[in-house]
């Protein structure tokens, strides 16, 4: 009678060992996004660091030309990671202190912002969902 018992425990671990090992590669998959997310913004590659946000952003928010410029403007000065949570329907936030200073005035700004990472199960990727660092506050 204990064998049974013992073989259902096997059996059981055996079907979770699959989910853990893709929430590792999950994991291991955010980690990468985010740090390729942060590089490109460090290094002010507007261009590659848009390639990471979600489709579905750039579509309700094009980055106009005009827009890009006033990016390239910029020259990112630091770029602070801090706390990061899971939400509720499986987003991830992460704040995050992102200065930059104007490459034609040498004027420094400071932003607080969140960055939101949305994990898409048919791409098998990780998409940052809150577009780029607002340097103008909406204006």
């Amino acid at each position: 009678m204990r064998l049974p018992a013992i073989l259902l425990a096997l059996l059981a671990l055996l079907a979770a060992l699959p989910a853990d090992a893709r929430g590792a590669r999950q994991a291991a998959r955010l980690e990468q996004a985010q740090a390729a997310f942060a590089s490109a913004v460090r290094w002010s590659d507007y261009d590659t660091a848009l390639q990471l946000v979600d489709p579905a952003w750039r579509a309700a928010h094009p980055v106009t030309g005009a827009r890009l410029e006033r990016y390239r403007q910029l020259r990112v000065s630091s770029y602070r990671e801090g706390a990061s949570a899971a939400m509720p329907d499986g987003t991830i936030v992460r704040e995050v202190e992102v200065g930059a200073v104007n490459r034609h005035t040498q004027a420094e700004r400071t932003v607080r912002w969140r960055e939101q990472w949305r994990w898409d199960a048919e791409a098998g990727r990780w998409w940052q969902a809150a577009g780029l660092p607002d340097f103008w506050d909406g204006q």
